[in-house]
C-alpha cells in the first residue's frame, strides 16, 4: 500500500468519526434534550444541533479529502465500497464505542470544561 492510499484511508476513517458523532447531537438536539458538547458540560439542544451539523459538514468535507475530489462531497459520490467502506465504518465505530464508555460516566468532562 502506497503512502496516499494510507493517507486516503486515514481520510476515511475521519470522515466516519465526524459524520458518526453527528447523531446523538442531532438526536439530542432535535427532541429538545441537553448534551454534552466541547463547548459546555451541559449544552442546549439549539447547540447541540449546530454541533451536529458542523461534525456533518466536516464530516462531508473529509469525505471530499478522501476521494481527492475536494470540497463537500457526498456518501454516495464517495466510493464507499470495500476497505474505504470497512475504514469508513470503523471510524464511526471507534467514536460510538468511545463515546459509550465516556459518557458512562456521570461526572465525565473534557480537560478544558470546568462546569
Amino acid at each position: 500500500m502506497k503512502g496516499g492510499e494510507k493517507l486516503e484511508l486515514l481520510w476515511y476513517f475521519v470522515a466516519g468519526f465526524f459524520l458518526f458523532n453527528s447523531v446523538p447531537h442531532l438526536v439530542k438536539g432535535i427532541t429538545g434534550q441537553t448534551h454534552m458538547t466541547p463547548f459546555k458540560r451541559v449544552s442546549s439542544p439549539v447547540l447541540n444541533v449546530v454541533w451536529a451539523f458542523t461534525n456533518i459538514v466536516l464530516g462531508l468535507y473529509v469525505l471530499g479529502a478522501a476521494t481527492g475530489s475536494g470540497g463537500l462531497t457526498l456518501p454516495w459520490n464517495a466510493d464507499l465500497s470495500g476497505i474505504n467502506l470497512w475504514v469508513f465504518l470503523t471510524g464511526g465505530f471507534a467514536v460510538g464505542a468511545y463515546l459509550a464508555s465516556f459518557w458512562s460516566n456521570p461526572k465525565a468532562r473534557l480537560p478544558w470544561q470546568k462546569d
